[in-house]
């Protein structure tokens, strides 16, 4: 009787102790990392208590970390540091605005001409300090708009690097398109910095994209001087038709040389202008540094000759970028 009851105890507690390690081998696995099986299925694993943590460098000998992946960024566009004339010649970057920010202009690089009076052409708008251009999605953007301001009945802005920056020979590319409607004027031009033989005509004038809406798609290029000018209609000139000017972005381009200056869209020239022999600054005042102008006029002498559209309005110049080179010690 006694040795029965002492066997049943002795089994009772081997019993006892059986489940007690069986239960504490369960909590030993479930209460460990969990991993999928890449199907989404989630299994336990069972992880020594020696092993790293995931935020915590492995102890192992010779064992290295991998380091953490980050994101490449996107690319900036790459502006090229050379570019090659019409003639072949080869000229550096010097200076270019690819309007990547948001919001105006920068000021480092550009100011603005303002105010109305007919800038001498009996043009129609007034050109605003800043609230018809604007910077957004790579592209600036000059609007001619139809409301009055200052006595003028439409707005508009005339953009410029005078006082900031103004060069003399090389290749300036504006790329671009021009906007659409009977009325609208826009142009990319250059003046002389310092007007060292005179008021216009007398110091030149480069007209480097000049589009009048009447005459959709034809891109005109001149020079003025003291002996051929808009003035005495004598101004040297030619004219290009290029399909798509209001649709699609084109290059137009200026090479300028001590003795040449050539103009281009889309690296094909149409319009040359070479100094005479004998030459005053009558025929070639173009040694001296010009500053680069752009703007959208409306109505005035020549955009105006067919009238003006206001259903055209609001009317936009879009400029993708604007690069200047020049040759080495240029």
């Amino acid at each position: 009787m006694t040795g029965r009851v002492l066997t049943g105890v002795r089994f009772g507690v081997v019993i006892g102790l059986v489940v007690m390690c069986l239960t504490a081998c369960e909590i030993g696995v479930y209460d460990r990392p969990a991993i999928t099986d890449g199907a989404g299925t989630t299994e336990p694993v069972s992880v020594p208590s020696s092993a790293p943590t995931a935020s915590e460098p492995s102890s192992a000998p010779g064992a290295t970390v991998p380091p953490p992946t980050v994101p490449s960024a996107t690319p900036e566009p790459t502006v090229p540091a050379t570019t090659t004339g019409v003639l072949g010649q080869t000229y550096a970057l010097v200076w270019h605005d690819e309007f990547d920010g948001t919001g105006v202009l920068d000021p480092a690089r550009w100011t603005y001409q303002t105010g109305a009076g007919g800038w001498g052409n009996q043009e129609l708008q007034y050109y605003t300090g800043g609230a018809n251009a604007t910077v957004a999605g790579g592209v600036l953007t000059i609007t001619a708009r139809r409301e009055a301001v200052g006595g003028a009945a439409y707005t508009s802005a005339r953009v410029v690097t005078e006082g900031l920056a103004a060069w003399r020979y090389g290749v300036v590319e504006v790329r671009a398109k021009v906007p659409r409607g009977v009325g609208t004027w826009p142009a990319i031009w250059m003046m002389p910095a310092g007007a060292v033989y005179g008021q216009w005509p007398l110091s030149g004038e480069i007209d480097i994209m000049e589009h009048v809406g009447f005459d959709q798609d034809t891109i005109v290029a001149a020079v003025h001087t003291g002996a051929y000018n808009g003035m005495a209609g004598t101004q040297k000139t030619a004219s290009v038709v290029v399909p798509g000017a209001s649709d699609d972005f084109h290059t137009y381009g200026l090479e300028w040389a001590p003795d040449r200056i050539t103009v281009s869209v889309d690296g094909q020239p149409y319009f040359t202008y070479d100094k005479p022999p004998g030459a005053t600054t009558q025929e070639w005042p173009f040694d001296q540094d010009f500053y680069l102008i752009m703007n959208v006029a409306v109505g005035g002498t020549w955009g105006g000759a067919h009238g003006v559209d206001d259903s055209a309005f609001p009317a936009g110049l879009v400029v993708d970028y604007v690069r200047v080179y020049r040759t080495a010690g240029g």
